[in-house]
Order: structure tokens, then sequence, then C-alpha cells
């Protein structure tokens, strides 16, 4: 597929990577501020349409780190481990439990609410990206009519 424009495919793949740092923050901040897994994941999403639109499809599924269906499933299997600790602990399951890690100079604080958002993440990644990977061919028919 050769890019319409220079100009987009000189510029989305830097953005691409900033795009995905910006998911990333979302996905670590959305613990006690709004964002989390599922706004992570929709701008992961972004990221990974904008690579599909300039540069194609081939190279958007080239830069996820999984196929986009397999993404999914480890999504939802991620957010579903996240609530066995609290079952295992004796509370009802997706109960979630904090524990912190001392480093010395700080403590490290984590959860398995962590462990759900980065599932949600990826199940969020993984699925819309696949839908819109299947849709990208429709579009080019209906461009081409």
């Amino acid at each position: 597929m050769t890019p319409r424009s220079i100009l987009l495919a000189r510029a989305v793949p830097p953005l691409y990577w900033l795009m995905l740092a910006a998911a990333a923050w979302i996905l670590l901040r959305g613990h006690n501020e709004p964002g989390g897994g599922f706004i992570g994941g929709l701008v992961a999403v972004a990221a990974s349409a904008a690579v599909a639109i300039v540069l194609g499809e081939a190279a958007a599924r080239r830069r996820m780190p999984r196929p986009p269906l397999e993404l999914a499933v480890l999504g939802v299997l991620l957010a579903g481990l996240a609530g066995l600790p609290g079952a295992l602990a004796g509370q009802p399951y997706l109960t979630h439990l904090w524990w912190g890690v001392d480093l010395g100079i700080a403590e490290l604080k984590l959860s398995t609410v962590m462990l759900f958002d980065l599932g949600v993440f990826c199940a969020v990644w993984g699925t819309l990206t696949a839908y819109l990977l299947a849709l990208l061919p429709e579009a080019a028919k209906e461009e081409g009519t």
C-alpha cells in the first residue's frame, strides 16, 4: 500500500509510540484519577488505527504486541484472574486486594485492580483493533466505487 501523504507516513510511526506511552500513562493513572484500562485501551486503538489507515493493515498488525484476537483473549483472562486472589482469601470474587513492597526509599503499592485494568486495556485494544482491521478492506472497496 502506498501512503497518500508522505508527511503522514513520516509522522505516524513516532506518533504511534507517543500515543502508546500516553495510553500506558492513562492505564497507570486510572486508580486514583479518571482513566484506567478502558480509556487507555481506546487510546491504544487510536494509535493502531492511525498506523492502519496511513501505512496499511500489515503495518498495524506488526506493531501490536500480539495478534488482535489473542490480545483480546489475554485481556479477558487477565481480568478474570484478577478476581481469584480475593476469592482465595475468603472474600467474594473480584474483591480487590492491596499490598506494598518496601523498596527502601519508598513503598511500591500493588493491587489486583492493576491486573484487572491491564486485562481491560488488552481486551479493548485487541477487540476494537480486530474490528477496525476487519473493516478497512470494506472501506477501501467503498472508496473505490
